[in-house]
């Protein structure tokens, strides 16, 4: 195992260990039958990682397309009958 690296069953058997070490060193991979099956990371680094900047609006108006010129007409037209 080197330092980052556990199987299913070191994680197992030394499951603090592993998530103290995902605190303090980062992440941590474990695998399964020789494959990468997981990584462990801390909360700290999951929130980092999966924290949303800004809303959609923002992010269109951010495009390089938005000052392309392109019109997007809308289909008039009868709406479909829904049977409930």
């Amino acid at each position: 195992m080197s330092d980052d690296n556990w199987t299913v069953a070191e994680a197992k058997a030394r499951f603090s260990e592993l998530v103290a070490r995902a605190q303090s060193q980062g992440p941590q991979t474990i695998t399964k039958r020789g494959q990468r099956a997981v990584v462990i990371v801390s909360a700290d680094e999951w929130q980092k990682k999966t924290r949303r900047s800004g809303n959609l609006a923002e992010f269109l108006a951010a495009s390089p397309l938005s000052d392309s010129g392109v019109e997007i007409a809308r289909v008039k037209g009868k709406l479909r009958d829904v049977k409930f």
